[in-house]
């Protein structure tokens, strides 16, 4: 694969990274959120296999390399900003190191919308 657009031209954060939002393909679940730097940027357009930046390890890490729950690249779109990218992918097993699909398994509040909002959301 190759990227439409440059490395140079993505606004990392102060760590030199770049936060990316890995997302399932078929069903717009989203799955987890992780970072890159450039040489997993580039491993993951070379393998088609998501690649991130541990910031607890310190290393490159291929999502799955250990567990088997691979995340395969269906397409990496960047935001208007430059500054995060969202990784469309076809996720074998679970996304988060708990076991669970989606690392978002907590909620944290929720509220009804109002009438008119909530008839729109159909």
């Amino acid at each position: 694969m190759n990227s439409k657009i440059a490395w140079s031209d993505f606004k990392l954060n102060s760590d030199g990274l770049i936060p990316v939002i890995a997302q399932d393909y078929q069903t717009g679940d989203v799955l987890m959120l992780a970072y890159m730097n450039e040489e997993s940027f580039q491993r993951t357009l070379e393998t088609g296999k998501m690649c991130y930046w541990s910031r607890s390890r310190q290393e490159l890490w291929t999502k799955g390399e250990t567990s088997g729950h691979l995340q395969y690249v269906k397409s990496l779109d960047i935001d208007c900003d430059n500054d995060t990218i969202l990784a469309k992918v076809y996720q074998i097993g679970a996304a988060c190191h708990t076991g669970n699909r989606s690392c978002f398994f907590t909620r944290l509040c929720e509220t009804e919308l109002p009438g008119e909002l909530a008839e729109r959301s159909h």
